[in-house]
């Protein structure tokens, strides 16, 4: 627009000059020859003339100068739309970055949130993309290409890092490894059911009798985890994890050679507050787990009032916020119907009493949060169902009643538990194992069977004084009804005799070294109770180091 100026205002300079040098030379041509001035008085106009030639010269200077300065106006209007192309580029470049790099999402977002395009107008003549008209907040150009350099700097550093640690996978998606080295070093006097990670006391055998001392890494887990694509406005993602307490390899020094063994693997669809979760996974309906390093092959507690599987099953979650800081969540799923029976052979699979019934079972759980001490308090109920068939018209029908809490007491101390009741549970590590009951032998036709009932729980005080350091203490008791052990006293080919009750207390502390370098020292008592008989007990002190990766 200053360009057009400057051409009209020359173009009427010129004009007008024109026009007064026609108007005195028309008016010397028309004067009478006697009126004519003589020779003298033609050089008084002399001067007049030479005014004119310098005004003429200075206009043509003028006009050089404003061409020279149009030329200068060109050329920078051609740099300007050249550097708001090459912008423009570098903004598309940056937003398809971002756009593949889901954790720069929050910043395109915010990059964008000050800025109006409009397309260009329709009598305009240029070939430049829309303009950028930028708020009254806006940066300037300068600004905000130091500002874009910038962040494309910390743009290329975290892909650059994201490349160095991907995991190379079969699909273009984003696949994480992860898991812990555990070494387990552990002293236990009496005799267990098993060395590395114990749950019960046993009477004393022949080589089972005497203290020992050992070390273990099969308790190390190893977990791959994808991210996959958005469906149906969800968040897909899966992941599988494994250890290597599946057993021993049959050699010599066997028992440092862990086979792996599968322990959970999931498949999710995550929308804002409703969840799909399908795969093998833990029991949703007992959702908590006591801290310990010295046994996580097997749950702490487990068999002693800790309710436990892995379970293929298929659930939905709903979370439903009722104010700032107060929320419900709803979970509802149906799960294989496991009794805790042994493999007939390895190799064949043969199906388990619950899933001879031909449905699955069933389970459900209610839980409220709320915000307590910067942390939630959590109490939830549940509760599950599944019918088993043990043939010959025998069905048994397994149910349990649960309740759990996750507690703050202030800042440094917390509790966290959990309580069940049900019968025929055996199969979910309850009862301490076992299932139902038997008036004679299983495979007699004429045999009744019953459903056990058993009643337990655990609860742990957390005292945890920085985010280093934690010390925990729990109890766990899991109680078989003895008077029902007592009518059936066939019930004994479980364990070759009936228990009555298992009471297992620990302490540890846990401290983190690093982020990724674990140390825990901890002891643990097992009291395992048989039936109008004394009691078994051992005793376990461990020393755990782990390495997160």
């Amino acid at each position: 627009m200053r360009g057009n100026g400057i051409r009209g205002s020359l173009l009427k300079v010129c004009i007008g000059a024109a026009i007064l040098m026609l108007s005195c030379a028309l008016a010397r041509g028309q004067e009478p020859p006697a009126q004519r001035a003589p020779m003298p008085a033609q050089a008084d106009a002399t001067p007049d003339l030479r005014a004119l030639a310098d005004a003429i010269r200075t206009l043509q200077a003028q006009v050089q100068t404003l061409n020279s300065q149009v030329s200068e106006l060109r050329t920078d209007e051609q740099r300007w739309h050249a550097e708001a192309r090459e912008l423009r580029s570098e903004l598309e470049l940056t937003r398809a970055q971002l756009a593949s790099h889901p954790d720069a999402m929050n910043y395109a977002e915010s990059s964008t949130s000050s800025q109006k395009f409009l397309p260009p107008s329709s009598n305009s003549n240029l070939s430049s993309p829309p303009v950028t008209i930028q708020t009254a907040e806006a940066p300037t150009l300068e600004e905000r290409l130091a500002k874009l350099e910038d962040n494309q700097d910390l743009l290329d550093a975290k892909i650059n890092e994201q490349s160095q640690t991907k995991v190379e996978s079969g699909s273009k998606y984003r696949v994480r490894l992860s898991g812990i080295l555990l070494l387990n070093l552990f002293d236990t006097r009496g005799p267990v059911d098993n060395l590395d990670f114990p749950q019960l006391a046993v009477p004393p055998t022949l080589g089972n009798s005497s203290n020992a001392f050992a070390a273990t890494i099969r308790q190390s887990q190893i977990g791959l985890e994808v991210f996959g694509p958005e469906i149906a406005g969800a968040r897909t993602s899966a992941n599988v994890k494994f250890d290597f307490a599946g057993g021993f390899a049959d050699l010599p020094n066997g028992v440092s050679m862990g086979v792996v063994r599968l322990r959970t693997g999931t498949m999710r669809m995550d929308w804002a507050n409703t969840s799909i979760v399908a795969g093998q996974d833990t029991l949703f309906f007992a959702p908590l787990i006591p801290t310990s390093l010295a046994s996580i092959a097997t749950p702490p507690l487990a068999y002693a009032g800790n309710l436990w599987s892995w379970t293929p099953q298929i659930r939905i979650e709903h979370r439903k916020d009722l104010s700032e800081g107060s929320s419900l969540t709803f979970e509802a799923g149906v799960l294989d119907s496991l009794t805790g029976d042994l493999p007939v052979m390895q190799g064949y699979r043969a199906p388990t009493a619950g899933e001879q019934s031909g449905q699955p079972a069933y389970a459900g759980r209610i839980a409220w949060s709320h915000g307590l001490f910067e942390r939630n308090f959590t109490t939830g109920v549940g509760g599950y169902y599944g019918r088993q068939n043990w043939e010959f018209g025998r069905d048994v029908d397994g149910w349990a009643v649960t309740a759990d809490l996750s507690m703050p007491l202030s800042r440094l101390f917390s509790v966290t538990g959990e309580f069940y009741r049900g019968r025929a549970v055996g199969g979910l590590a309850g009862g301490v194992g076992q299932d139902i009951l038997l008036s004679g032998a299983l495979a007699d036709p004429t045999t009744s069977i019953h459903g056990l009932d058993s009643i337990g729980g655990w609860t742990q005080l957390k005292f945890k004084p920085s985010a280093k350091f934690e010390v925990n203490a729990a109890l766990g008791m899991d109680n078989p009804f003895a008077s029902e052990l007592r009518r059936f006293p066939a019930t004994q080919y479980y364990y070759g005799y009936s228990i009555s009750r298992n009471l297992s207390p620990f302490i540890n502390f846990i401290y983190q070294v690093r982020s990724d370098v674990l140390f825990s020292a901890e002891y643990r008592r097992i009291q395992t109770y048989t039936l109008d008989s004394n009691f078994n007990a051992a005793n376990q002190f461990g020393i755990s180091i782990g390495y997160i990766f």
